[in-house]
């Protein structure tokens, strides 16, 4: 069944609280089970969105907090997506920010952590993302993100790191998911944001790369991750992202997106889909409202586009670089 396709002029906050706090809810719905590889992702970015909505506290710190700590793989010294799940780069990163979040990293074994970080980078500069051994730019950027928050950027071999990275940069000023990868706007925002915490930004070809990124919009104001593909709402985070780092964030139509990620919200249950009438989900919901907030869209709390976290944590952490978002709107 599809979401109701009716478009909203503003964003329904309401609702999106309601559709995150209602998340999970039905334990028996075979979706549910189907999608236990991303729960502590999910969890991310539901308390996330929150944040940046101003309801931090619609979902309980404590059970939370619980919930991260049953996803610890003792083994690993790390986090699994979901309990009893082996120890993955991206849940574990996950974990990380939601503790920090919540100023619960006391919890946290740090040193078996970073222990385990540093030991899925291989000779060439690359980070697997678990013991298996695939290996991605994305994990490259929770490796580096997950050592900032840690405290431990010193224990990276950064040069190592930053020869890796600049290997996966195309003509076009993009960056894939591994050397010779195809450009895409997610990996570009991996790249350019481990760049920024590694303060390495001289790596980038800013001028190109904000060419190509400005060219993701479409005519209805959405934006894909590479030539030739349908818009998408979690590209607003993924693109915008890497303009506020670059400090390019003129280089494309802000009210159009605005309209775009406004159009694609469910208007009865919440939440909102990749594009007007689909489905919504967490996903999107997280990467749509980082959009409006870097768009200064009025009522949200900032986000640092660097470690996609609210501002005032990685002020209060010490970690905020020199990103340029657009002036929040009043009211």
């Amino acid at each position: 069944m599809e979401a109701k396709a009716d478009t909203a002029d503003r964003l329904l906050i309401p609702l999106h609280v309601s559709y995150i706090q209602k998340l999970g809810e039905n334990q028996d719905d075979l979706l549910y089970h189907m999608t236990s590889h991303l729960r502590l992702n999910a969890v991310y970015w539901g308390l996330t969105a929150l944040c940046l909505m101003k309801h931090k506290d619609a979902l309980d710190r404590e059970q939370l907090i619980d919930f991260v700590m049953s996803c610890w793989d003792e083994k690993a010294g790390a986090f699994g997506a979901h309990p009893r799940h082996d120890a993955h780069m991206l849940p574990t990163l996950s974990g990380i920010q939601i503790l920090i979040i919540h100023d619960a990293l006391d919890r946290l074994d740090k040193e078996r952590v970073i222990s385990f970080i540093l030991s899925l980078q291989s000779p060439s500069g690359s980070f697997s993302g678990d013991r298996f051994g695939e290996t991605d730019t994305r994990f490259c950027y929770c490796a580096v993100s997950a050592l900032s928050l840690l405290g431990a950027l010193d224990r990276l071999d950064i040069n190592k790191t930053v020869e890796y990275i600049r290997k996966c940069k195309n003509f076009d000023g993009g960056y894939g998911s591994d050397v010779g990868g195809e450009s895409h706007a997610s990996q570009v925002f991996t790249c350019v944001g481990a760049l920024a915490i590694l303060n390495r930004l001289d790596e980038v070809d800013s001028e190109t790369l904000a060419w190509w990124l400005s060219e993701r919009q479409l005519p209805n104001g959405g934006l894909n991750g590479r030539p030739e593909k349908l818009e998408d709402v979690c590209y607003s985070f993924w693109v915008l992202s890497a303009l506020s780092i670059l400090n390019k964030m003129t280089w494309i139509d802000g009210p159009a997106l605005e309209r775009f990620i406004l159009s694609s919200q469910d208007n009865d249950a919440g939440g909102i889909a990749d594009r007007p009438g689909d489905m919504p989900d967490v996903w999107h919901t997280l990467f749509g409202v980082a959009g409006l907030s870097l768009l200064g869209y009025p009522g949200l709390d900032d986000l640092d586009p660097v470690y996609c976290m609210p501002k005032e944590v990685i002020e209060r952490i010490g970690l905020r670089k020199g990103w340029v978002a657009l002036p929040r709107r009043s009211e």
